[in-house]
């Protein structure tokens, strides 16, 4: 049996990458159902949203810019649709105050960052040299945005609850780092696949971490300090993870 080539084995992944981060994408669904159910935010933030959409355009952009990159291109695609159809619901159910600060964010991430990005390279910056600026700046984004779980695992190690940080939501982020990693080997695009390293070992960590407590919360309970802390902090962090790795693309 003839052994696949490199440019089969791309599609191979970079087909499951999608379908697993067109699921990842969706995990926010039930959150937005309740928010339109209620006619109110619930006290949600629009960061994790405003980030996912800024990140989703970065790399639509950058998939433009490298070209003939339709695996990035459909999955970026539709993140930067469902990102909008979530900021659009968030800010006519949200207070006054709040959606001031999500308009804000998002003139800031893609009216500034992505703005500022797009001038810079197409004005400045010419031939391959446009392209490594873009993926670069990618690569950071992306290992910023794989940051935002060291929250949730420092408050999991400090209340021994992983009631915020369920195991099937880290396995699929961890299984989309992995398929995305596989993706950037073997098309050689180290600006994709370096930065799923660091989701993969993120991810890995996270399914140590809920074996090792899953069972901890029987024999101990946390303060209402703590979860109170710990709900304030996750609310802000868990679903840039849901994100993140749509991002990763």
């Amino acid at each position: 049996m003839a052994s696949l080539s490199f440019q089969e084995l791309a599609f191979i992944f970079g087909l499951m990458g999608n379908i697993v981060s067109f699921l990842v994408f969706l995990a926010p669904v039930p959150t937005f159902y309740k928010i339109y159910k209620k006619k109110s935010s619930e006290g949600f933030h629009a960061i994790p949203y405003s980030v996912a959409f800024f990140s989703a355009s970065l790399l639509l952009y950058y998939a433009f810019l490298k070209k003939n990159e339709y695996m990035i291109i459909s999955i970026n695609g539709f993140g930067c649709f469902i990102e909008t159809i979530y900021l659009l619901m968030y800010l006519i159910y949200a207070p006054k105050k709040n959606k001031i600060s999500t308009v804000k964010l998002i003139t800031i991430f893609n009216g500034g960052g992505l703005g500022l990005l797009m001038v810079v390279s197409l004005l400045v910056v010419h031939g391959t040299k446009r392209v490594s600026l873009v993926g670069w700046v990618c690569a950071i984004i992306n290992v910023a945005v794989f940051a935002a779980p060291l929250s949730i695992m420092r408050q999991v190690i400090r209340t021994k609850s992983v009631e915020f940080m369920p195991f099937t939501l880290s396995f699929f982020l961890t299984l989309c780092a992995t398929m995305w990693f596989f993706y950037g080997f073997f098309v050689r695009d180290y600006y994709i696949a370096l930065p799923n390293v660091l989701g993969f070992l993120f991810g890995v960590t996270q399914m140590v971490l809920y074996f090792i407590y899953k069972n901890a919360n029987k024999g101990h309970a946390g303060t209402n300090a703590e979860i109170e802390e710990m709900n304030n902090d996750i609310e802000m962090n868990a679903s840039v993870d849901d994100h993140t790795e749509n991002e990763l693309k």
